[in-house]
């Protein structure tokens, strides 16, 4: 059996808007949610100041105080995106065969939130006062749980912890369960909220993110020559993929047909990308391969791009390696630019990115892409640009050398 895959509905908490279409105006309006961040966060002797927050986001617009305070703040990211993916693909659980709906959630890091919360108050207060939600609010396969209980999904239901590929694992994973006939519709993708001060020291400790203080909007400066680092961001997004002849059927409106998934694992550095591109690579060729297309009919990769100086030279050498002479034709940005990076969630984000530029025909800027690097010379999109998107990639790499591409096809003309 090897069934199609349709997306029908999006579902975007992030930090320069939450849903879809204030998500897309945001995007190519050139909205920054970069922000200084320690008037919230304790960041004294840090030396990062800066964060993308989801700006005035109460749970309790969205569920009750009991429901709110059982669950860590990534999970309500994860319920309300879940539900905006629903809402937006017209599906209500009453509808829907539950048995047969999977949710698979991705998270780098799950709930540090409630980790650091907690911990405080064992050491100040002791054993008896750690919250006894401490356990459930924490697990990293909360988020997938979670959403199952809100709906009653009985399907496949799991977690995927795989760093910065998390989600885009988690969708491309969820495909080939709808592909291989295990369920019918899926709801995936991630979320993360791990601005908090542990995360801010650790990832300061190994040089990772960015210490433009001065100038929060521009310090997210993917493949530009004076990037310093990534800037951490919170947020999620979910999507909603159903079996295509029963989307078609239902009269659900597609923004696209996953049509490749790669996976693979670079197997050299914990933190830091194979120098030779070769495991991103190795994704990249895979989910092309699958699709059964060539490099030259793909005409925009929303690229992993998170302003670090390995990273955005190793995702050009890899790209220029599986792209060949068609490395220089396709348009390329990184939204990381404006949501900050989302660790877990970015990739579900990046690919509700992805399939809205198909849709409105429109590549979002690389912001702030002001300085050409040399070792970084291919098209990123310094301006937003009009363009017919037929076929669209999004990668994803990870701490772990793990690395996932997804390959997205404009089906409008095909229904």
């Amino acid at each position: 059996m090897n069934r199609r895959v349709v997306i029908t509905g999006l579902g975007p908490v992030t930090p320069i808007a939450i849903g879809k279409d204030a998500f897309w105006e945001a995007l190519v309006s050139g909205v920054s949610g970069v922000r200084r961040v320690d008037d919230v966060i304790n960041l004294s002797e840090i030396d990062v100041k800066i964060g993308a927050t989801v700006e005035g986001f109460d749970p309790l617009d969205y569920m009750d105080k009991r429901r709110a305070r059982r669950i860590d703040r990534s999970t309500q990211f994860a319920l309300v995106a879940s539900k905006l993916a629903l809402d937006d693909a017209g599906l209500s659980p009453s509808e829907m065969p539950l048995d047969r709906t999977a949710a698979i959630a991705g998270t780098g890091i799950g709930g540090l939130q409630t980790m650091e919360e907690n911990f405080a108050v064992l050491t100040e207060d002791g054993p008896h006062r750690v919250s006894p939600f401490f356990i459930p609010r924490l697990m990293p396969n909360a988020i997938a749980g979670q959403i199952a209980i809100e709906y009653g999904m009985c399907g496949p239901n799991f977690g995927v912890v795989s760093a910065c590929a998390s989600s885009a694992h988690a969708i491309g994973i969820a495909s080939e369960l709808i592909r291989s006939g295990l369920c019918d519709i899926a709801v995936a993708g991630g979320s993360e909220a791990v601005l908090v001060r542990i995360a801010y020291a650790g990832f300061t400790k190994i040089g990772a993110i960015s210490k433009r203080n001065d100038e929060p909007e521009r310090a997210s400066r993917p493949f530009d020559k004076d990037r310093d680092g990534f800037v951490m961001g919170e947020g999620g997004g979910f999507i909603i993929m159903e079996e295509r002849e029963e989307a078609i059927k239902r009269g659900a409106h597609i923004y696209g047909e996953l049509v490749g998934f790669g996976m693979s694992a670079d197997a050299e550095h914990i933190t830091a990308p194979a120098a030779d591109g070769s495991g991103a690579a190795q994704a990249m060729r895979m989910a092309i391969d699958r699709a059964g297309v060539s490099t030259s009919q793909i005409d925009y990769i929303n690229a992993h791009g998170t302003s670090t100086i390995l990273n955005d030279k190793v995702e050009t050498i890899a790209i220029k390696t599986v792209f060949g002479d068609d490395a220089k034709a396709v348009k390329i940005s990184s939204t990381k630019s404006q949501t900050g990076h989302l660790l877990g969630a970015a990739g579900a984000v990046e690919t509700i990115a992805t399939l809205l530029s198909m849709q409105h025909g429109v590549i979002p800027a690389t912001l702030n892409y002001e300085t050409p690097d040399p070792e970084c010379d291919l098209d990123y999109t310094p301006r937003t640009v009009e363009k017919k998107i037929n076929i669209a990639m999004s990668n994803s790499f990870g701490f772990g050398g793990q690395n996932a591409s997804l390959l997205f096809k404009n089906v409008g003309s095909d229904l």
